[in-house]
């Protein structure tokens, strides 16, 4: 090609340079708006005329590998939820932002992470610090278990445990219980897994967030026997074997604490009405700080010997005085029936 053939292409070019330059622009300060399908779009992606994104509801669920997180997730999905299952906690926020974004349609997420190194829960911990600067209302439930059940749960499925390497299952536990540790506190919510089923572990997900309106506060009563081992998942304990037991009085040995006669034993014996009053009185108080803290849940363990007599007639009134205080509360008795 000659320079004369060349120069209305060169001429062309700098005409259209020229034309480009005498586009009109923004006014200061100000970011020029893109089309995209015809709607006009900031450079940050977000509409320049939508209304303010309404900031989605978050529950994070975590816990031991074999506790049950699988079924947790399914149970949220059952009940309306957006499940996202081993979302990196760095995606976290991203994703809550996305859910803004919706215009409503996605109003609750619930992500399934495990921490698996310590580059991964820092990576949490950045997030949620983001998501608590957001103003994100985020739970935590944790999914326990004993290490006996996790042991029978990975054997019987003939799988190796993701963190035990060369070692045992019960090496990839403790590691991965060691990393867990510091999140499992600061839990709203722990469950523990270990005498339950699938069932169970699901109706247990549904009282806790099957309603419509969230409740200030909901409590777990759970009686129980020291013999058989401190609930894993309970907040407080309190002990009933300072009061006389049953069990020795041969007209109530076969019966339980929902028993009339039983439940009229346990409160005339000295310091039973009194230890009631004052725990309630002591639980107003903790309530109102848990409320304070942000705190929804709460177990409340009350033992004797075997779970059988004291525990049970004191963990029926306690809750019924919870229950009077506008405390939304479940009675669970562990270890009752067991002899």
């Amino acid at each position: 090609m000659t320079e004369h053939e060349a120069q209305p292409t060169a001429e062309r070019d700098r005409a259209h340079r020229e034309a480009g330059q005498d586009q009109p622009h923004s006014a200061a300060g100000e970011q020029p708006a893109a089309q995209e399908n015809g709607a006009q779009v900031s450079t940050d992606g977000t509409s320049a005329s939508s209304p303010e994104a309404a900031i989605p509801e978050l529950v994070i669920i975590s816990g031991m590998s074999g506790a049950g997180r699988s079924t947790a997730a399914k149970c949220l999905e059952d009940l309306g939820w957006f499940v996202v299952d081993n979302l990196p906690p760095a995606l976290i926020p991203t994703m809550v932002e996305l859910g803004a974004r919706s215009q409503g349609n996605v109003a609750r997420i619930a992500v399934v992470v495990d921490v698996r190194g310590r580059r991964f829960f820092d990576n949490l911990r950045e997030s949620l610090a983001d998501l608590d600067t957001r103003g994100v209302t985020r739970r935590i439930v944790f999914l326990e278990s004993s290490d006996d059940a996790l042991v029978r749960r990975f054997e019987s499925v003939r799988r190796p445990h993701p963190l035990q390497g060369d070692g045992r299952i019960v090496d990839g536990i403790a590691a991965e219980r060691q990393l867990l540790r510091e999140l499992r506190g600061d839990a709203d919510l722990v469950i523990d897994t270990s005498s339950l089923n699938v069932h169970e572990l699901r109706a247990k997900m549904d009282a806790q967030f099957a309603g419509e309106e969230e409740p200030e506060l909901r409590a777990t009563v759970m009686s129980f026997g020291f013999k058989y081992g401190l609930p894993v998942d309970a907040d407080l304990v309190a002990d009933m074997r300072f009061l006389p037991n049953p069990h020795w009085v041969p007209e109530l040995r076969p019966f339980t604490g929902l028993n009339e006669e039983v439940s009229a034993y346990v409160f005339n014996q000295p310091g039973a009405k009194d230890f009631l009053d004052r725990y309630a009185e002591l639980l107003r108080l903790i309530a109102a700080g848990y409320r304070r803290e942000g705190k929804r849940y709460v177990t409340i363990a009350i033992g004797c010997t075997g779970g059988k007599h004291r525990s049970v007639a004191m963990s029926e009134k306690l809750a019924a005085r919870l229950a009077a205080e506008g405390v939304e509360t479940v009675v669970v008795h562990r270890d009752m029936g067991r002899e």
